[in-house]
C-alpha cells in the first residue's frame, strides 16, 4: 500500500514557539522537501499576513513535483485569501469537540456543521480541492464527528483529516475513529497526530493500519507545543518494522538526515540528540558489549544501517567502553596497538570517564602516543595565551597565541562580539599555517540559571575540503568557543598527518 505523506512543516511546524520563517526560507524549505518526495506540503496559512501570503504564492507557483496545500478557517475570507495567493488546494478546519464548541467558539453542534458545509461549497465553487479537518477530532463525541464528516462529503469535500489536536489519542482509539470515517464518507482519509504525550508516531501508524491513507507530519517532529508526528521516525517505522501490510512511501530515505539538518538549521530548532534516526547518538556507540556486537554484525544493535537515512556509524570512547571499540577508532587512524598497549589506553580512558571527562579523539590519540611512546601521536596544536577586550563604543578585539607542533604564532583581530574576534583570530593564524578554516558554529544552552552550562559544537575544513567536528561544554561561552575550535583544529590536523604516515606499531 503506498501511503501518502502531507508534510506540514511549513504551517504546523512554524507554529512552534519561537520559530518564523521568511518567504525566502520557506521556499527553500520547501524546495529541500520537494526533493526528499513528500506528496503534499502544506505552504502556510494564507490569511495571516502578506508576508505569508508571499511565501505560498511563490511555493505554489515554483513548479514542485509535490502538491501545494494553504490552510484556511471555515471562512470565505480565508478561502479567498488562499485563491489569491495560487492555490487549488486548501486544508480547511472548524473544532468539533464540545469544549472548543462553548469557550473557543462560542457555537452550538448545528452551527459549527453549518459553517463546515458552507465552507467546503464555497471552496468547491471556486475550483478547490478540499480536504476538511474536524479540529480536536478525539475529543469529539464520536457519534457527532461521524455525522460532521458525513455533513461535508456531501457538501464535496475531497478529503478527510483526522486531527489529534492536543496528542489525547491512543492508537487504538484512532484506529476506531478511522474506521468510522472511514465508513462514514468512503473519502481518502489522512491523520493529524500531535505528540503531547509522545505518541504521535504510533498514532498516525495505527491510523494508516486502520485504513487512512495519508499521514500529516513534519521535519523533525516540530510544531505547537510537544509537536506533530516526526516524518523521519514515521517514514522509517513503515519502510523497516513488521506489519500485516506491506508500506510504501515517495520519500528517499538517504535524505532524511540532510533534509533534517537543513530545517533544523533555518528554523533554529536544535534536534536531541538521543532522537530516533535523526538524532546525534541515533547511530553512536560507546558501551563495549554494543561496540563488540555491532563491529560483528551491525544488526546486533542497529535495527537499521545508517546509510539508509543519510547517517554513518561512529563509536565514543568512555568509562562505557570496550577494547573492540577503542581499537576500531584507533583503526581509523591507521594505529595497531598491541593488545596489551589497547587495555592499558582503555583503563586510562576509563580512569578519565570516572572522573566525570568527555574523552575526545584527540584525547584519545594523545593517550595512545604516551602508552606506544610514539611522538606523532599527540596534540600538534595548543593554546598558549588567550585575551579578549570589549566595551560600550568598542568592536571586540582578541588576541590569541597558538603553539602549532612546537612553534608559537600569534594571532589578532576584531568581530562583532568576543566569540567572533576570537575565532576570527584562531582562523588567522590556522588559515595560513594549517590551512584550516571554521565551516560551522553551533552555541547550545544545555542548562539553566545563572550559572548556565553551554555547549559549543564546530566543524573546521581543510583546503582540501576534509572536515572535522569538535565540541565543548563550559560556563563562560567565549572559552569554551575557543576550545572547541582549538580541539576542533587538532582532529582535522591529527588525522591527516596520520594517514600520510600511517603511523602503526
Amino acid at each position: 500500500m503506498k501511503v501518502r505523506i502531507f508534510d506540514t512543516t511549513l504551517r504546523d511546524g512554524e507554529q512552534t514557539p519561537g520559530v518564523a520563517l521568511t518567504p525566502e526560507q520557506k521556499l527553500a524549505i520547501a524546495h529541500k522537501l520537494d526533493e526528499l518526495g513528500v506528496d503534499a506540503i502544506e505552504a502556510g496559512f494564507p490569511i495571516i499576513s502578506e508576508g505569508e501570503r508571499k511565501a505560498v504564492r511563490e511555493i505554489a507557483n515554483a513548479n514542485l513535483r509535490a502538491e501545494v496545500c494553504g490552510l484556511a478557517r471555515t471562512e470565505r475570507k480565508d478561502i479567498d485569501a488562499a485563491v489569491g495567493a495560487g492555490l487549488g488546494y486548501i486544508h480547511t478546519f472548524i473544532a468539533t469537540s464540545d469544549i472548543h464548541l462553548k469557550y473557543k467558539l462560542n457555537l452550538t453542534r448545528e452551527q459549527a456543521v453549518a459553517k463546515a458545509v458552507e465552507a467546503v461549497e464555497y471552496a468547491k465553487s471556486r475550483g478547490l480541492q478540499v480536504e476538511f479537518s474536524a479540529e480536536d477530532a478525539t475529543r469529539t463525541e464520536r457519534e457527532f464527528l461521524k455525522s460532521v464528516f458525513k455533513a461535508v462529503t456531501e457538501a464535496g469535500a475531497d478529503r478527510i483529516d483526522i486531527p489529534d489536536t492536543v496528542g489525547y489519542s491512543t492508537p487504538q482509539y484512532i484506529a476506531a475513529i478511522t474506521k468510522d470515517a472511514i465508513e462514514a464518507t468512503h473519502l481518502p482519509v489522512s491523520v493529524h497526530c500531535h505528540n503531547d504525550f509522545g505518541l504521535a508516531v504510533a498514532n498516525a501508524i495505527s491510523g494508516i493500519q486502520a485504513g487512512a491513507q495519508c499521514a500529516h507530519v513534519t521535519i523533525n517532529g516540530i510544531g505547537e507545543r510537544a509537536g506533530n508526528a516526526s516524518l523521519e521516525e514515521f517514514v522509517m517505522a513503515l519502510q523497516c518494522l513488521q506489519f500485516e501490510n506491506k508500506y510504501e512511501t515517495n520519500i528517499n530515505s538517504r535524505l532524511l538526515y540532510d533534509t533534517s539538518r537543513f530545517v533544523s538549521k533555518i528554523v533554529g530548532v536544535q534536534v536531541q540528540p538521543n532522537k530516533a534516526i535523526v538524532g546525534e547518538n541515533a547511530f553512536g556507540h560507546e558501551s563495549g558489549i554494543h561496540t563488540h556486537g555491532v563491529l560483528s554484525n551491525p544488526l546486533t544493535y542497529e535495527p537499521i544501517s545508517p546509510e539508509i537515512v543519510g547517517r554513518t556509524r561512529w563509536f565514543q570512547v568512555g568509562k562505557h567502553a570496550g577494547a573492540h571499540g577503542v581499537s576500531a577508532m584507533l583503526e581509523e587512524y591507521g594505529i595497531q596497538p598491541s593488545k596489551e598497549q589497547t587495555h592499558e589506553i582503555l583503563e586510562r580512558v576509563k580512569n578519565l570517564g570516572d572522573q566525570g571527562k568527555h574523552v575526545t579523539d584527540v584525547e584519545l590519540l594523545s593517550i595512545t602516543g604516551e602508552v606506544m611512546h610514539q611522538e606523532g601521536l599527540r596534540r600538534l596544536v595548543h593554546l598558549a595565551g588567550f585575551s579578549v577586550s570589549t566595551g560600550i563604543g568598542n568592536m571586540p578585539y582578541a588576541f590569541v597565541k597558538l603553539n602549532i607542533e612546537g612553534k608559537d604564532f600569534i594571532g589578532t583581530d576584531y568581530g562583532v562580539g568576543p566569540v567572533d574576534a576570537s575565532i576570527n583570530a584562531i582562523q588567522k593564524i590556522t588559515g595560513e599555517i594549517a590551512k584550516v578554516r571554521i565551516k560551522e558554529y553551533k552555541l547550545d544552552s544545555i542548562s539553566g540559571g545563572s550559572e548556565a552550562l553551554c555547549e559549543v559544537t564546530i566543524k573546521v575544513e581543510d583546503a582540501y575540503g576534509n572536515q572535522a567536528s569538535a565540541k565543548s561544554v563550559g560556563e563562560d561561552i567565549v572559552i569554551t568557543s575557543v576550545q572547541a575550535m582549538i580541539d576542533g583544529i587538532n582532529r582535522i590536523m591529527l588525522k591527516n598527518i596520520l594517514k600520510q604516515k600511517n603511523l602503526g606499531p
